[in-house]
């Protein structure tokens, strides 16, 4: 793969560089900031992706934004993570720390999940909406089913064939991290040793998060859903992101009284890839898809 080396911007005492691993936490810090609610690991999985995928912005050495380009194989990647501080918007920073990621990510098809005020920016550089997702909230509690197995006693190659479907390219680094991280639990749904779903629910500034919830139909989510909501405490806020277009997922989420509280627009620029989002009943993470 082709990576373009960040470079000084025209704006004095603007520069924009790769991070290093010690300042992915800044990175995360910022997310927090803005209310998105990263988990409490996410900042080291996310480096697993892509090391070379995150950049932040520094004026006069002073960190004040960052965004990620994560690159899945060369050929598909995806941007987030993108954020100025408050107190430098309108300067140009982000438009510096946008044009360092587009060039990274040149020549391939590149997805976002962005707030809806973002949309036409998003739109004047080539991306086009292709469907909303929406962040519910409910609570923890409830007994655990029966029937699943721990995602450890799965081999890894098959769950992460099963994931690569329903993601559409293999992120073994990332998984391997994800579905590993202290505070969290993942369950599988095993038939004729086969795959039929799984997902993972782990501890972020506040309460929890499931992501990914994938399953070939809603009976499978269903249980792997309150085997997951099950390790959460009832008195704990919990969260889904499911996409609009899976009436299942809704319905699931509906079901067990939880509610809208944000949304963001999945976008591509380049042909969108070909999964099934009818078994996508929880997405992985907003910031890498």
């Amino acid at each position: 793969m082709n990576v373009k080396k960040c470079e000084t911007t025209k704006f004095p005492g603007l520069r924009i560089r790769a991070a290093k691993p010690d300042e992915i936490e800044f990175v995360i810090g910022l997310a927090e900031n803005e209310g998105w609610n990263p988990g409490i690991h996410d900042g080291e999985c996310f480096y697993h992706a892509d090391t070379d995928g995150f950049f932040l912005a520094e004026l006069n050495g002073e960190p004040v934004g960052c965004i990620s380009a994560v690159s899945y194989n060369g050929s598909f990647g995806f941007i987030g993570l993108f954020i100025v501080k408050p107190d430098y918007r309108g300067k140009g920073i982000g438009s510096s720390l946008w044009s360092v990621a587009m060039a990274r990510l040149e020549g391939q098809v590149i997805g976002l999940d962005g707030v809806l005020e973002q949309e036409s920016y998003y739109s004047r550089h080539g991306f086009l909406p292709c469907y909303r997702n929406m962040r519910f909230e409910g609570k923890g509690g409830g007994v655990m089913p029966y029937g699943l197995f721990p995602l450890c006693d799965v081999p890894f190659e098959n769950i992460l064939a099963y994931d690569s479907l329903l993601f559409s390219q293999m992120r073994q680094d990332f998984l391997a991290c994800w579905a590993g991280q202290e505070g969290s639990s993942a369950f599988a749904s095993v038939k004729d040793g086969c795959v039929q779903g799984y997902g993972l629910v782990r501890k972020c500034r506040n309460g929890y998060k499931i992501g990914p919830l994938f399953a070939e139909d809603m009976s499978v989510a269903e249980i792997l859903f309150l085997a997951l909501r099950s390790t959460v405490s009832e008195h704990e806020p919990l969260f889904l992101d499911v996409p609009q277009p899976n009436k299942d997922a809704l319905e699931l989420a509906n079901k067990y009284d939880m509610s809208v509280c944000f949304e963001t627009i999945r976008m591509y620029r380049g042909k969108a890839p070909d999964i099934e989002l009818k078994k996508v009943f929880g997405v992985t993470t907003f910031e890498l898809g």
